[in-house]
C-alpha cells in the first residue's frame, strides 16, 4: 500500500499583480522521496513553494502538508517542517551558531537539545571553523550553508528548499546531496527542491517535474542521458502548442 503524500499541491492557481503565475498546478511528494521542480526563471517555482509553506494564499486549489490543509495549520505541524526560500535564514548580527541554535529553538527544541543539534548541523555543513563568525561577515556560500543548517537542524520530516545549491562550491553541493538523501532514505523525510542545475537534481532526485509558464508540462527521468536537451524539448513543445 502506497503511503499518503507528505506534500501535496492540488490544482493550485495564483495571480500576482494581475498576472497569472500558477495555472492548475498539481504535484505531490511522498515520504522518503526527493522530488525536484525545474524550470526557467519566472516559471513559478518560488511562488508554488511559498503557497505550500503558507506564505501566500492560492486563488484556487489547495496545499497540504502531512495531510493537513496549510492555512491555519497548528504549530506542531510547522515544527516538523524545514524550509529555505530565496534567501537563507541568517540574522547578520548573530553568529553562525547562534542563527542555527535560534532555528532549532523556534522549531521547538529545548535549550540543551538545540545546542547539541546546532553543533551537529555546523559539523554536517562544514561550518565548524565559522561557528563564531557573524553571519553578515560570511561569504555568500557560507551564508547559504548557515541557511541550510537552519533548515535541517531540527531533523524535519518535510523539507522545502528553493535553489539550495546556489552559491555552494562543488564540495558543498556533494555534502548537501548526501544530507538530503540521508534525510529521505534514513528518516523518511519528504523533500521538495527547486533548481536550475539539471545535472545535480538528476543525481539526487527520485522524480523531476518541469514547471513552465506556471504549468507542469511534463517530467524528466533522473539519470537520463542528455537531460538538458530533453528539458528544452519539453519547453519548446509547450511554447509551440501555446502559440497554436
Amino acid at each position: 500500500m502506497t503511503a499518503p503524500a507528505a506534500i501535496t499541491a492540488e490544482r493550485i492557481t495564483k495571480a500576482l499583480g494581475g498576472l497569472g503565475v500558477l495555472d492548475d498546478v498539481s504535484l505531490d511528494v511522498g515520504p522518503a522521496e526527493i522530488h525536484a521542480i525545474v524550470g526557467l526563471n519566472g516559471a513559478g517555482k518560488t511562488t508554488l513553494m511559498r503557497i505550500l509553506l503558507g506564505m501566500l494564499t492560492p486563488d484556487g486549489g489547495s496545499a497540504r502538508l502531512s495531510g493537513v490543509q496549510v492555512p491555519g495549520a497548528a504549530p506542531q505541524l510547522w515544527s516538523t517542517v524545514g524550509q529555505m526560500l530565496e534567501t537563507p535564514f541568517a540574522y547578520p548580527e548573530l553568529s553562525a551558531k547562534e542563527n542555527i541554535y535560534s532555528s532549532a529553538r523556534l522549531h521547538g527544541l529545548g535549550r540543551a537539545a538545540a545546542a547539541l543539534a546546532a553543533d551537529k548541523a555546523l559539523s554536517d555543513l562544514g561550518l565548524d571553523a565559522y561557528a563564531d563568525f557573524r553571519a553578515g561577515a560570511l561569504s555568500l556560500g557560507n551564508r547559504q550553508r548557515v541557511g541550510l543548517a537552519a533548515a535541517l537542524v531540527h531533523t524535519p520530516t518535510v523539507l522545502v528548499l528553493d535553489e539550495p545549491t546556489n552559491a555552494l562550491d562543488p564540495r558543498g553541493v556533494i555534502v548537501l546531496r548526501r544530507l538530503l538523501q540521508d534525510a529521505a532514505r534514513e528518516r523518511g523525510a519528504a523533500v521538495l527542491v527547486s533548481s536550475h542545475h539539471l545535472d545535480e537534481v538528476s543525481r539526487m532526485a527520485d522524480r523531476i517535474s518541469v514547471l513552465h509558464r506556471g504549468r507542469i508540462i511534463g517530467s524528466l527521468a533522473p539519470g537520463t542521458v542528455d537531460l538538458e536537451r530533453r528539458f528544452f524539448d519539453l519547453v519548446l513543445q509547450s511554447d509551440e502548442q501555446e502559440l497554436g
